[in-house]
């Protein structure tokens, strides 16, 4: 691992700066789910849907919301808390608001996919795919990220100790 040589301040402002880049290319992905989600209100087959079709699209259209409101909070925290000296705390508190609203975002892609294959495929279709979305979004979301995470404490601890009989 390199040391920065940064101060505590520094890597604080480092961190912040990363975690907006992020939330950046996130963000730009739940307009576009949210605004679909609003126009599938004002299309003539909305009028068709069943009655779990309409509570799919409320949920996913407020889980959209959500994750949006997450997704804007570490801006909104930061500009509360503007030259407090606390930015170590925005980070950690925007860090898991982002945490908390890519969890939203994936169930938000699953309620979006569910129903437009069960609209288009019917409900059995549409609930094996949106399972599938799910473990997706679980496996390079969460899962990948903590298999790195373990590799690289592994290599790190290999690296720090010298082998037995050196």
């Amino acid at each position: 691992m390199t040391d920065r040589h940064e101060t505590p301040l520094e890597r604080a402002d480092r961190n912040f700066v990363e975690l907006l880049q992020e939330l950046r290319v996130i963000q730009t992905g739940v307009q576009i789910l949210f605004a679909f989600l609003l126009t599938l209100a004002f299309t003539q087959r909305f009028t068709g849907l069943d009655t779990v079709q309409r509570g799919t699209y409320v949920t996913t259209l407020l889980l959209a919301v959500t994750a949006s409101i997450l997704f804007t909070a570490p801006a909104a925290l930061h500009r509360a808390l503007f030259r407090r000296g606390v930015k170590r705390l925005i980070v950690d508190v925007s860090s898991r608001l982002a945490g908390a609203g890519l969890v939203v975002l994936a169930l938000a892609l699953t309620g979006a996919v569910l129903l437009v294959v069960d609209v288009v495929l019917g409900r059995a279709a549409g609930i094996a795919v949106a399972a599938c979305v799910l473990a997706f979004c679980a496996a390079v979301w969460a899962l990948l990220p903590f298999g790195l995470r373990r590799r690289a404490a592994g290599e790190r601890s290999r690296t720090a100790d010298p082998p037995p009989g050196r």
